[in-house]
């Protein structure tokens, strides 16, 4: 696939996947909750995790319509998360994907709220009546589910959130951010994969590709949030050397940080490669982007 033709993938995909957010997350919801939770996940943000379902599921020739209620899922998930981080009992932080967060906005009842509903509707949207059979319906569920859970998202939350100020081992920092970052990432591709046919071999190689940019995603950000302004990542910059969090930068320095990042690129690039599949450029030129990218 070239560069052009890969915008142009991307671009129809994530047309697509704005018109299914769009239409699935309610703006009728009672007392306002819908206001706050349209505002959450529309207009906003790279939709990495929906590209990374599609494009699995391109590699692993799944049908399009459980694709893309997977997509939206992940992206939900993703969004709850978010509005949940960024309020004062969490990381307490007032800019998002460069406008107010949502319990600025809102408020933090409503804000609370809000994750809560999208966390919810996440899961109704991966089991219509029609469409998509049970037993994949299920499989997708407890994919989500666990890298949602407290052996992913919330677990690798939990471990930040207590290591506020304390010097990490590489492993402990490692163990966190596969949780917290990666397990989302992951099970992104593995929900991707889900909605087609692959083989063991398949399955196991595009787990590590997931598990491999999930990582590179986070030390990524780690050197971001120290080399960019808040204007271009979209967040306030700074806030975890400002929170005195723990950071593959705090704990490597930058240039060895950039390195890292580098050597997972290659490692994303050769689980590909072990996958056997003939269909991943999306996949390739994706993980490429989440180490090149600037925000």
């Amino acid at each position: 696939m070239s560069p052009l033709r890969f915008e142009d993938w991307t671009r129809e995909c994530l047309a697509q996947v704005e018109t299914a957010l769009e239409a699935w997350v309610p703006a009728e919801a009672p007392g306002g909750l819908g206001e706050a939770m349209r505002y959450g996940v529309l207009d906003g943000g790279k939709r990495l995790r929906p590209l990374l379902v599609l494009a699995a599921a391109q590699a692993a020739q799944g049908p399009t319509q459980a694709a893309m209620r997977a997509a939206v899922a992940v992206e939900l998930i993703h969004a709850y998360s978010l509005v949940h981080d960024d309020m004062p009992c969490m990381d307490n932080d007032v800019l998002r994907r460069g406008k107010p967060t949502v319990h600025v906005k809102f408020g933090q009842a409503q804000a609370m709220l809000a994750g809560d509903a999208m966390q919810a509707l996440a899961f109704e949207v991966l089991t219509p009546d029609e469409g998509v059979e049970p037993a994949m319906q299920a499989r997708l569920c407890r994919l989500l589910a666990r890298a949602a859970g407290h052996a992913g998202m919330a677990g690798g939350q939990a471990i930040d959130l207590a290591s506020v100020g304390k010097p990490l081992a590489e492993d402990v920092l490692r163990d966190m951010h596969r949780r917290k970052t990666g397990a989302l990432l992951q099970a992104s591709v593995q929900m991707g994969a889900a909605c087609g046919t692959v083989d063991q071999r398949a399955w196991q190689a595009l787990a590590e590709f997931g598990a491999t940019i999930g990582l590179a995603f986070q030390v990524v950000d780690d050197i971001l949030d120290v080399t960019q302004a808040s204007d271009v990542l979209g967040k306030t910059a700074g806030k975890d050397q400002e929170q005195n969090k723990p950071t593959y930068v705090q704990l490597m320095g930058l240039e060895p940080a950039r390195q890292y990042a580098r050597q997972l690129r290659v490692q994303a690039h050769e689980a590909l490669e072990a996958s056997g599949l003939t269909d991943t450029a999306a996949l390739s030129m994706l993980a490429d982007k989440v180490i090149d990218r600037q925000n």
